[in-house]
């Protein structure tokens, strides 16, 4: 609580200080955009004067407060922070609209790079890039060689091999009768799995190296907010000669690229050796290929990694915790998982990646949990050219905030939105496979949809099942009290619990035993 407290202190003198800037900025050169002015935009609720609707973004869960305000005002609702124009999208059917009709349009996100030589949030990053060339040829890469069916099949063994090491650090816990941190646990589990698909090697618990990684992506993941405020000011901010976090983000990203290069000349070094190519060895390859169809760079390969850690092990632990909770809150849906697991694995061995295909139940538990708790709550975009949607105008470079969590609770498309119910995403409840695909497009997208949906959601729904699998089917999970504390926080953008899932795991079944 107290470590809460202190973070959003900082928030608010961070915030008050900007606001004094903007103030004496905007009276002296603010002028309403010229896109805007004889069109009809979308309706806007009443703003302040000169910050427009800061405000809104500053509530402490911002996905909530922008919800409420969908539901009185609109599901397309025209914002404005000082000069920046932003267009809100809260409902399943616009959003589908959006991504239908727009989708080259908003395939790209607003220029997040705070230095052009930085790894971290820098010019060479791939999430925040730009549509273009640079952008299609990682994509391709990522679906293809990366993280695409082959790739992930290909690194299967690592996966079970760390997962049962996982299972038996439980293990040993339920022996000792020691409480342990969900969200800490499976993050040991996603972390070794992603640095050894990345780059050949385990951030073990006792390695210093994985100690540096996991404090860097922690130091990345507490700057992401404020640097997301900092971008939409950045044009009073460049004309007062002020550049915030310079000094934080440099210090970030010299950390990665350290630890980075040191890995990459290691990698080179065996290339020609190396026979089962991770992450890295491929990425090196495409760098060292004269006739690629785009020369990527050293720092391509850095940023991408950083994306890599702060995208994939952080976000798959807390989507397993959230899952952990909703099935300890609900016995029912855990009587209904245990008993697929136990009738399609039995007790003589340990859960498998391969069983995830039939365990239908299971799957629509992690669909449910991740249509409930999002990892990102808000996914922006940028309307490269002015457009007309619907019967509205959207200027060019008009920021697009889509809210994923107001969509995947919009009650014109879920029935019961706030209730956790499995049940919604069993096949067996639909008219068909197309209509469930057409159903999901519209209104389900916790990793983004569209060009931009996040490429590794198919690891990470391997990742988030194989966890709680292994958790469900081999221990009991005692807590303190009755229910487990479902409210929420955000760190960075990201949804998390506010108050971390400490339960006591109790040895259920050894699957190592028979």
């Amino acid at each position: 609580m107290a470590a809460m407290i202190s973070v959003d202190f900082q928030d608010c003198i961070f915030i008050l200080v900007l606001l004094c800037f903007f103030l004496f900025w905007y009276s002296l050169f603010f002028k309403k955009p010229k896109d805007s002015q004889g069109f009809n935009l979308p309706p806007s609720p009443p703003s302040l004067p000169i910050i427009g609707h800061l405000h809104l973004l500053l509530s402490t869960l911002t996905h909530k407060y922008l919800q409420r305000i969908s539901s009185k005002y609109g599901p397309l609702l025209h914002l404005r922070i000082f000069h920046v124009p932003i267009i809100l999208v809260s409902s399943a059917s616009a959003s589908y609209e959006i991504f239908r009709g727009q989708d080259v349009n908003v395939s790209s996100r607003s220029d997040f790079a705070m230095n052009d030589e930085s790894i971290f949030f820098g010019s060479s990053g791939f999430v925040t890039a730009p549509y273009g060339d640079y952008w299609k040829f990682m994509k391709k890469l990522i679906v293809t060689k990366l993280l695409g069916p082959n790739a992930i099949d290909k690194s299967q063994g690592i996966r079970a091999e760390e997962l049962e090491l996982f299972y038996r650090n439980l293990l040993d816990k339920a022996r000792k009768s020691e409480s342990v941190e969900i969200h800490k646990e499976v993050m040991k589990l996603t972390n070794n799995i992603i640095c050894r698909m990345s780059m050949g090697r385990s951030c073990s618990e006792e390695s210093r190296e994985a100690e540096r990684v996991r404090d860097l992506v922690t130091k990345s993941l507490t700057l992401t907010k404020k640097v997301f405020l900092a971008k939409l000011l950045r044009r009073p901010l460049k004309m007062l000669g002020i550049s915030l976090f310079e000094k934080e983000i440099t210090d970030v990203s010299r950390g990665f690229d350290k630890l980075l290069e040191r890995i990459l000349v290691e990698h080179e070094e065996r290339l020609e050796e190396n026979q089962d190519k991770d992450m890295m060895d491929l990425l090196l390859e495409a760098y060292h290929d004269e006739e690629a169809e785009y020369k990527i760079t050293r720092n391509h390969i850095k940023s991408l990694f950083v994306e890599i850690f702060m995208g994939g092990s952080d976000t798959s632990a807390q989507a397993a915790e959230w899952t952990m909770a909703e099935i300890i809150n609900n016995p029912n849906v855990l009587d209904k998982l245990r008993e697929e697991i136990d009738s399609v694995v039995g007790g003589t061995r340990l859960i498998q990646e391969s069983d995830l295909r039939n365990l239908p139940y299971l799957q629509a538990v992690v669909k449910e949990v991740l249509r409930m708790h999002p990892p990102s709550t808000l996914l922006p975009r940028t309307f490269q050219e002015s457009c007309e949607f619907k019967e509205f105008y959207i200027p060019e470079k008009t920021i697009l905030v889509v809210n994923a969590y107001g969509v995947m609770r919009d009650p014109d498309a879920w029935e019961d939105p706030d209730e956790f119910k499995p049940e919604r995403f069993l096949a067996s409840s639909r008219s068909g496979l197309e209509d469930e695909l057409r159903e999901h497009q519209l209104k389900y997208l916790p990793f983004g949809s569209g060009r931009r949906g996040c490429p590794g959601s198919n690891l990470a729904y391997i990742l988030v099942g194989i966890s709680a699998g292994v958790m469900v089917q081999c221990f009991d999970w005692r807590i303190k009290g009755d229910k487990v504390n479902m409210e929420e926080a955000v760190s960075g953008l990201n949804l998390i619990m506010a108050y971390p899932l400490k339960c006591t795991p109790v040895a259920r079944l050894d699957p190592f035993s028979f």
